[in-house]
Order: structure tokens, then C-alpha cells, then sequence
């Protein structure tokens, strides 16, 4: 791990919300605050911890949201407070807000990042820019709000994380302007001269079979048929397996890929319904076709990456991930959670374990998203 100048990261496992954000605090404090981003367990009091966070860093804009965990300098975490300090000397920040996902209309969230954009535009002196997206995780608007924001940012790069709530399901929290929102997402804007590369990191392989969807319920992520038949049943047959037999275990070691602009990206079964169909963490369309997929070593594959990523930047900054809380669940079963967490913090990352993750205009599960910001005096992104 190497001490970075311009992005401060801190974390605390205090289990009381005040004390929490005054050691976190010491540990991010800049004389020039260009924006505070935070990561928390929902367990905390959120409304001491708004209050807290308002009063420490009165006149910094600070960000945040809820998680099902959290990713520090310590690795990976739980019921804890993460957070970074970006230095105003490296970076200028814009961040704005949609709520009432629920009603989320395209037209306007395309209009909603240009305008983010256009006013980090004014105040920026050169450097790159990237859009870092968080929002309700139990919204079930990834798909569109994903779409339209990084339709209004055209060339800029985007990735981001669904907000956790520690796998209670029931409510999670985006933080901005002073206080937590639900039914909200929030668009950070970061211009900066440093040099970056996004990532993005998975370690599933598509098998051959050809799995067309046939019956599907979009809106709720509900798939009813897959060639023809109920979906339980084909999938079930896929993985060798009686539909009765099927477990969270399947669906986290055999999820299905769908090929976007000929990249597999990973679509995960939340569960198998009563009827025969099959829930899953994004939303799926009647046509698409999906393989089902196996998977390869996590951390190998993710230490290859971070270390070319290394390699290309000079020098890691900082990082800002967001990582699939099926891919935690993997690691903590698999016995691989520290070397992973080891890794994170070799190379100085910071976030959350998320219930989705998002890049460019496309909503994703069991997937690293994340940047790389790479040190001062390198060639740019």
C-alpha cells in the first residue's frame, strides 16, 4: 500500500454513528476538501451520522450511501464507515440528484447528466472527467437510469454501485446535500489531470448451450420461460440439477451472460419462484439470448488486471470499486475473502459491497466496477 497524496482514505468500525465520523475525519482531513466520499453499514443511526457528517465538514460537498459492506484501508469490512478525501489541488467535483426513481423518465435523465455535466464543465481547468454513479439498490430502475445518465455524458466514462442496506432488503440510503434520500441516484462528476482507467472485473466463462428467453416480466426482473419451457426446469437442467434441488449455491456458481457489443456480462438469479419462473438482479428482455456460465479464479484474475492497470498508470493513486456482494459471498465461502481484502488494500481501493453494479449504459451483477486513478506525472487516460 503506498500513501497517496491527493485522495485521503480513512475508515472506522466505532459502533456509534458520531464517533464513528470523527475517526474517520482525522483520518481523510485536507486543508483543501474538494468533495468527501463515504461508504456505511445501514445499522448505523443514519440521522446522527447526517448530522455528524454536516457539522464536521461544514462547507464540503459530501456524498455517500448505504451498503451490504465496506472496502477501506483494513480490506473488506463490516458495520463500519469507509471514506476519502479528494484534494481540491487534483480534482473538481460536480454531483447532482434524481429522485422518484420510480417514476424516472429517460428523456429527463439524459437532460439531468448533461446539465451535471455542463456545470462541471464551467468550473473544471482541463483534465479528464468520469461519472461515478450511486442509487437505491432495491429500486429497480438501474436499468433506465444507467442508460439515460450515460447517454447525457456521452464520451465521459461511468461506472457505480447499487446502495446496500447489510442484506436486509428492505431499504437502502444515498447520501447527498446535508442528508440520506431512498427512491434517489446520485451522479458524482470528477474532473482531474491525473490519469485513470476504469475497470472492470469478472471471472465468469460462458459454456456453449444457447438459452433463449421466451416469456419474461420485465419490470419485476421475472423470467417465465426460457426455450419454451418454464425457466426453472431449463436452467435446472443446465447445471445437472432437479429444479427442487436448486439453491443460492447454483445461482451463484452457475449465473447466466448475455453478450452486449461482444462483451459477456453477467446476469444473476436472485431466486426461483413457485410458479416455475426465475427472479434475477436484472432485468432480462423476451428475444435475448443468455449461456450459462462457470467460473475461474476470482482473485488471479483480478490481481492480472489491477496489476496492468498498475503498470499503464505509473502508480496507483487510489481506487473507488464497487463489488458485487455475490462475489463477497463467493470469497467468504471459498476461504479467498483476505487475500482479496489484501489486495484491495495493496492497492490503495476504497467502496462497498453493492446489489448491482453499473458501467458505461449497462446494469450489471457479480462484477467489479470500479477507476484507477493513477499518480501525478503520468501519461493520461
Amino acid at each position: 500500500m503506498k500513501t497517496a497524496k491527493y485522495m485521503h482514505r480513512g475508515h472506522s468500525d466505532a459502533a456509534e454513528a458520531r464517533a464513528a465520523v470523527a475517526e474517520l475525519g482525522e483520518q481523510v482531513a485536507q486543508p483543501d476538501l474538494a468533495l468527501l466520499l463515504f461508504f456505511c453499514s445501514s445499522n448505523y443511526d443514519l440521522d446522527a451520522l447526517a448530522d455528524e457528517m454536516n457539522r464536521r465538514f461544514a462547507g464540503v460537498p459530501v456524498v455517500g450511501c448505504t451498503t451490504a459492506g465496506e472496502i477501506g484501508p483494513a480490506g473488506y469490512l463490516n458495520h463500519s464507515l469507509v471514506g476519502v478525501g479528494f484534494s481540491a489541488q487534483a480534482f473538481t467535483a460536480e454531483t447532482g440528484r434524481i429522485d422518484a426513481l420510480s417514476t424516472f423518465d429517460i428523456a429527463v435523465g439524459r437532460a439531468f447528466a448533461e446539465g451535471v455535466l455542463d456545470r462541471l464543465e464551467v468550473r473544471r481547468e482541463g483534465g479528464n472527467a468520469f461519472g461515478f454513479l450511486l442509487i437505491d439498490g432495491l429500486s429497480l430502475r438501474e436499468e433506465p437510469v444507467t442508460h439515460a445518465l450515460q447517454d447525457g455524458l456521452g464520451a465521459v466514462p461511468m461506472f457505480g454501485g447499487s446502495a446496500g442496506d447489510d442484506l436486509k432488503f428492505q431499504r437502502t440510503w444515498i447520501f447527498h446535500e446535508g442528508r440520506f434520500h431512498t427512491d434517489s441516484a446520485l451522479l458524482l462528476l470528477l474532473a482531474t489531470p491525473l490519469p485513470f482507467r476504469i475497470l472492470r472485473s469478472q471471472h465468469f466463462v460462458a459454456d456453449g448451450e444457447r438459452l433463449v428467453v421466451t416469456e419474461v416480466d420485465a419490470p419485476q426482473r421475472i423470467v417465465r420461460e426460457i426455450n419454451g419451457r418454464p425457466a426453472v426446469q431449463e436452467y435446472a437442467r443446465l447445471v445437472g440439477v432437479a429444479p427442487e434441488q436448486l439453491t443460492p449455491e447454483h445461482y451463484a456458481s452457475w449465473p447466466v451472460v448475455v453478450v452486449i457489443d461482444g462483451t459477456d456480462f453477467v446476469r444473476s438469479i436472485q431466486h426461483a419462484n413457485a410458479d416455475g419462473s426465475l427472479t434475477f438482479y436484472c432485468a432480462i428482455d423476451e428475444g435475448v439470448v443468455l449461456r450459462v456460465a462457470h467460473g475461474v479464479d476470482l482473485l488471479a484474475r483480478m490481481e492480472a488486471e489491477l496489476v496492468d492497470a498498475e503498470r499503464e498508470l505509473g502508480g496507483i493513486e487510489g481506487m473507488l470499486v464497487c463489488d458485487c456482494i455475490l462475489r463477497n459471498l463467493e470469497i467468504s465461502r471459498n476461504g479467498k475473502k483476505a487475500a482479496v481484502g489484501e489486495l484491495f488494500q495493496r492497492f490503495n481501493a476504497l467502496g462497498f459491497s453493492t446489489y448491482g453494479e453499473q458501467l458505461g449504459g449497462v446494469h450489471i451483477n457479480q462484477t467489479l466496477t470500479g477507476i484507477a486513478i493513477g499518480s501525478a506525472g503520468a501519461g493520461h487516460d
